[in-house]
C-alpha cells in the first residue's frame, strides 16, 4: 500500500520524478528544455515551495505562476494538448507513488491550475464556471405596476359583510 504526502521530501520526489518525465515527454520536453531552458535542479526548489504551499498551505511560493506562463505563451503557444498531457502525466506520477487525501489533493488542483492557467493564456476567465451577464437595459422592461383600484367614496376599506 503507498503512503500519502506528508511533507517536503515527499513533494521534492513528486516533483522530481514529475519533470523528468516531462522533460523526456515527445510534446512537454521540448517546451521545459528547449523553450524555458529549465534546469531540473535550480527548478526543483522552486516547485516544492509551489507544491508544498498548495498541498499544506506552506505559504513557501512567492512568485506569479501566471506571469511565467504568459512569458512562456508568448514563444510557443500552449495549447490545450500541453496542458492536458501535463495533467495526464502529473495524475500518473501522483498515482504512481502516492495514494491518500493529500495525493488526491494534488491532483485535484494540479487539474484546476492546469485549466485555470490555460484559460488566461488563450485571454479568458480563470474560473470553468460562467456567469449570467447583465441584460441590456433597452431589452428589460420591468413588469407594470398594478393599477391602483378606485376606492369607492362610501367604502370603510371593510368588507362588505362587515358593515
Amino acid at each position: 500500500m503507498k503512503a500519502d504526502l506528508y511533507d517536503r521530501s515527499d513533494v521534492i520526489l513528486l516533483v522530481r520524478t514529475f519533470y523528468q518525465r516531462a522533460f523526456a515527454d515527445q510534446l512537454l520536453g521540448p517546451v521545459f528544455v528547449d523553450v524555458a531552458r529549465m534546469e531540473l535542479e535550480q527548478h526543483l526548489p522552486i516547485m516544492a515551495d509551489f507544491w508544498e504551499t498548495v498541498l499544506f498551505r506552506a505559504g513557501l511560493y512567492r512568485r506569479n505562476a501566471l506571469a511565467i506562463h504568459l512569458d512562456l505563451n508568448a514563444k510557443v503557444e500552449l495549447t490545450a494538448g500541453h496542458f492536458d498531457r501535463w495533467l495526464e502525466l502529473w495524475t500518473g506520477t501522483v498515482d504512481d507513488l502516492y495514494a491518500g487525501e493529500k495525493a488526491e489533493l494534488a491532483k485535484l488542483q494540479a487539474a484546476r491550475i492546469a485549466g485555470s492557467i490555460h484559460r488566461r493564456v488563450r485571454g479568458k476567465s480563470p474560473s470553468d464556471f460562467t456567469t449570467i451577464g447583465s441584460i441590456k437595459p433597452a431589452a428589460f422592461q420591468p413588469a407594470a405596476a398594478p393599477k391602483p383600484r378606485p376606492k369607492d367614496s362610501g367604502s370603510s376599506g371593510e368588507p362588505d359583510s362587515a358593515r
